[in-house]
């Protein structure tokens, strides 16, 4: 059972970076939707950190990309969340990222 939900969460984790690596910077001009409630399911790890869900503009839609656990890439790295930025042109999708 372990292994199948490590496997699911390594799974989930490879889609969501293939999604986020392909995205270009696009300006919206509407607000995003509400942020979904996700139910979380349990960490892999001790060391992982659970990494909110958040809405994708694509194809002129709004897809939810889904939350996940990620491991921190070094001691002590904290998860700085994403976010849409309002701008004078639209919102913007900024990159959560670790420091």
């Amino acid at each position: 059972m372990k292994t199948k939900v490590l496997f699911l969460a390594f799974a989930a984790m490879m889609s969501v970076a293939s999604l986020q690596g392909c995205a270009s910077e696009e300006v919206v001009t509407e607000q995003p939707p509400a942020e979904r409630v996700e139910v979380r399911v349990v960490a892999p790890s001790p060391r992982h950190v659970w990494i909110d869900g958040h809405w994708a503009r694509r194809r002129g839609d709004w897809d939810w990309v889904p939350g996940h656990w990620d491991a921190p890439p070094r001691e002590r790295a904290v998860w700085e969340r994403g976010h849409w930025k309002q701008t004078r042109r639209g919102y913007v999708w900024v990159d959560g990222y670790w420091r």
